[in-house]
C-alpha cells in the first residue's frame, strides 16, 4: 500500500514537472497557427480560430531561413566531426596509454574546463584576423578539431569501464594502437559517443557568439544569427516568428529522440572514477 501510494505521489510529481516543461512548446505551436490579430487577444485564444499553416511559409521567408539553416547545417555537421575525433583521439591516449607526465596533462586538460570561454575571446579575435579568417566560417571550425574537454573527460571516464583485457588481446593479435581504437574501443564505446554527439550537434547548432563577433556577410550566418537578429527588430511578427523557431528546433528534436536510447545509456554509464 505504501508502495503503491508512492507511485502515485511520483506519477504527479512527473506528471507536474512534464507540463511545465511541455508548456512552452504547446504554447508557441498555438501562437504559430495564429493569425496576426490574433496573437496578441485578451484574454488569450488556448485554441486558435482557423489553423494559419502559410505563416510556417511566411515566417521562413522573412527570415531568409533556408539558407540560415544550411549554413547551420554545415557549420554543426563539420564541427560535430571534429568535436568527436579530436576528443576520442586525445581520450584514448589520456585513459589508455602509458607515458611519463599522464596525469598532469589530464590535470591540465580538465582544469581547463574552470576557464571562462571568454578569457581567450580577445587574443583569438587577434589570431583570427591576422590569419585573414574575419568574416568567414573558418574561426568557428577549426577551433572544433582541437579537442573538447568535456567530451575528453566523458569519453576517458567511459573507457576506463572497459576492460584492459581487450587491448591485451588485440594487441596479441597485431593491433596496433589505432586499430585497437577503431575496432575495440570505439563500438563498445557508442553510448557515449552519440551522447557527445548529440551534446556536440546541439552546441554547434545553438553556436551564436562566435558567428556574430566574425562572421559580417548576412549571406554566411548561422540559423541563431539570424533568429536573432529578426526577433530584435521593432517590427516583429510573432506568429511567423514561431512558426520559423518550430523549424529551427526540429532537428535538435529529431536527433534527441532517435538517439535517446544511447543517450541516457551513455550518461548513465559513466562512473566518477579519476585517471588510473
Amino acid at each position: 500500500m505504501r508502495n503503491s501510494g508512492f507511485q502515485i505521489f511520483r506519477f504527479i510529481i512527473l506528471l507536474v514537472g512534464s507540463i511545465s516543461m511541455l508548456y512552452p512548446l504547446f504554447w508557441m505551436i498555438i501562437i504559430a497557427l495564429k493569425g496576426n490579430d490574433d496573437v496578441f487577444s485578451l484574454p488569450p485564444d488556448w485554441y486558435p480560430k482557423e489553423f494559419n499553416w502559410e505563416n510556417f511559409i511566411i515566417g521562413t521567408a522573412q527570415i531568409h531561413f533556408w539558407k540560415a539553416f544550411s549554413n547551420s547545417m554545415i557549420i554543426a555537421v563539420i564541427c560535430t566531426i571534429g568535436q568527436i575525433a579530436s576528443s576520442i583521439l586525445v581520450g584514448y591516449g589520456l585513459g589508455r596509454l602509458r607515458f611519463p607526465g599522464r596525469k598532469m596533462w589530464f590535470s591540465l586538460f580538465i582544469g581547463s574546463l574552470m576557464l571562462p570561454g571568454f578569457i581567450g575571446l580577445i587574443p583569438l579575435f587577434h589570431l583570427y584576423t591576422s590569419l585573414g579568417w574575419y568574416n568567414t566560417w573558418l574561426p568557428i571550425i577549426v577551433p572544433a578539431f582541437f579537442g573538447n574537454a568535456s567530451f575528453t573527460f566523458l569519453f576517458i571516464q567511459f573507457s576506463s569501464t572497459i576492460p584492459k583485457s581487450f587491448d591485451e588481446a588485440a594487441k596479441i593479435d597485431g593491433a596496433n594502437d589505432l586499430r585497437l581504437l577503431w575496432s575495440v574501443i570505439v563500438p563498445m564505446s557508442m553510448p557515449i559517443i552519440i551522447t557527445m554527439m548529440i551534446f556536440s550537434f546541439q552546441g554547434s547548432w545553438n553556436q551564436y557568439l562566435e558567428p556574430v563577433i566574425y562572421l559580417v556577410d548576412q549571406a554566411k550566418w548561422p540559423l541563431a544569427v539570424s533568429m536573432a537578429s529578426y526577433a530584435s527588430t521593432w517590427t516583429t511578427q510573432w506568429n511567423y516568428f514561431m512558426a520559423a523557431d518550430l523549424l529551427y528546433m526540429l532537428p535538435m528534436l529529431i536527433i534527441f529522440f532517435v538517439g535517446q536510447k544511447y543517450f541516457m545509456q551513455g550518461l548513465g554509464s559513466v562512473n566518477s572514477a579519476g585517471l588510473k
